[in-house]
């Protein structure tokens, strides 16, 4: 990390709060069982200024430190117990976020057919952390809650592993833990937020491609971010995700330099509800051709039960 990383890092002491001492699995403040399991505070009203992450993918390198650093602090399990394939997709061999994978980092390759001319893209992806989120939406349980810092968490002892989250989320983000088989997803280290500390993945970001603090400074950082790009002739590069067009905006945002698909991300994420009116009135209009095509076809049906009496009589 170069020393103006490390300068910046220590003028920024609200938001990149030194670990306290003690703070380490077997303490009483850990969650031993499952990472996940921590209640939010009796002051969970949103009494802080909304927490989360600003991801800027020009800066990434891939070294995949943040998917380290977030598989060691939460303790989360291995893919196949230790035996894990390399996938053959360039360089990604996690592939995707799920129960065990809270951090991916994604690997885009763009070169010619000759190989002359291309680039990299490279995004580590989480959970979005939305404004309003799908999956708290349609938790049964009331398992998923919106935490003091407005990020969202899933509670390992109250979900019954129905998969309703995983379905609604948007972004492909919820997985099953094989090992505690519930639902399971990033909680933005809930656990290092109420001690204090910044997420285990910007800690470990050699670059500050992953960056922590209020969501409001982070979006005048990523707008300034933005704006230099376009100055030094990066005219493709915009905000993914930091305004309230979908979703009511995300509390974990990015800055890219291609469409969101190209990442596989979802250019219009929706809540689930939004898709109950459509639905209706599809299932309705449905109906009511099912309903059409029986009374044309009991009609037919007894034309020609007449045409074969009126027969039968000459």
């Amino acid at each position: 990390m170069s020393s103006g990383a490390a300068r910046q890092r220590d003028s920024e002491p609200a938001v990149r709060a030194q670990q306290p001492q003690g703070l380490t699995p077997g303490t009483p403040s850990w969650d031993s069982s499952s990472r996940v399991q921590l209640k939010p505070s009796s002051a969970a009203t949103l009494a802080q200024a909304p927490m989360g992450l600003y991801t800027d993918t020009t800066v990434c390198i891939g070294c995949k430190a943040c998917e380290v650093a977030c598989k060691e602090w939460n303790q989360l399990p291995a893919t196949g117990g230790g035996k894990h394939e390399m996938s053959g997709d360039s360089y990604d061999n996690t592939r995707q976020l799920d129960g065990i994978h809270w951090r991916h980092v994604k690997f885009i390759e763009q070169f010619s057919e000759d190989r002359t001319d291309g680039r990299w893209l490279m995004m580590s992806d989480v959970c979005k952390h939305c404004v309003n989120a799908p999956c708290l939406e349609v938790c049964p349980t009331g398992a998923i809650i919106r935490t003091e810092f407005d990020t969202v968490v899933i509670q390992s002892d109250t979900c019954n592993g129905c998969r309703a989250c995983i379905g609604a989320c948007p972004f492909g983000v919820i997985g099953i833990n094989d090992v505690s088989n519930v639902a399971q997803k990033c909680t933005l280290c809930y656990d290092r937020l109420q001690a204090g500390m910044e997420p285990a993945c910007s800690q470990a970001c050699p670059t500050d491609s992953i960056r922590f603090g209020p969501i409001r400074e982070l979006k005048q950082q990523a707008q300034a971010r933005v704006e230099q790009l376009h100055e030094r002739g990066e005219t493709r590069a915009y905000l993914y995700g930091a305004d309230d067009k979908f979703l009511g905006g995300l509390n974990s945002f990015y800055l890219l330099v291609d469409q969101p698909e190209v990442y596989g991300l979802p250019v219009n994420p929706k809540m689930p509800t939004r898709n109950l009116i459509p639905s209706s009135l599809f299932s309705t209009a449905g109906a009511m051709v099912l309903a059409l095509l029986a009374m044309v076809g009991l009609r037919k049906r007894r034309m020609d039960e007449r045409a074969g009496e009126d027969r039968e009589h000459v």
